[in-house]
């Protein structure tokens, strides 16, 4: 099996994860269990750095992938992912500041740019499975 063939399906499962366990998380420290809060935002950075991993590598080896759409629906295609790639670049320093902030303990700045990063966090996840959705399945080429 030709792996270069499934790791756009493999990204978008873990980018579904990662959105899962980033809602599991804000679900669980809304019940101030932090535990099973830090527990599932751990496991969300692992899942994102997997995806991030193998979307560098699919990309180093493919290169861009044309999208097939035609008519109106390319421009609502190109807004998604020109949306998503912005903030995905924004989220990695986001990402790591939020966590700096919870490992040296400064809760009330974490919990502060928290607030931003989650709502960009889980739009950098589920506007990727949109943009693998139109590329792959709407509008295969």
């Amino acid at each position: 099996m030709n792996i270069i063939l499934v790791l756009p399906h493999i990204q978008a499962v873990l980018n579904i994860t990662a959105a899962g366990l980033m809602t599991a998380a804000y679900y669980y420290i809304r019940q101030e269990n932090r535990a099973v809060h830090r527990a599932c935002m751990i496991a969300a950075l692992v899942v994102s750095t997997l995806f991030l991993a193998a979307y560098l590598y699919y990309h180093s080896q493919v290169g861009n992938v044309q999208f097939a759409g035609q008519g109106w629906i390319r421009p609502v295609y190109f807004s998604i992912l020109a949306s998503h790639i912005v903030l995905a670049v924004l989220i990695v320093p986001l990402v790591l500041t939020t966590l700096g902030f919870a490992i040296k303990g400064k809760f009330a700045r974490h919990q502060s740019l928290g607030r931003w990063t989650l709502p960009i966090w889980l739009y950098v996840s589920v506007s990727g499975v949109v943009v693998y959705l139109f590329a792959f399945h709407f509008y295969p080429q």
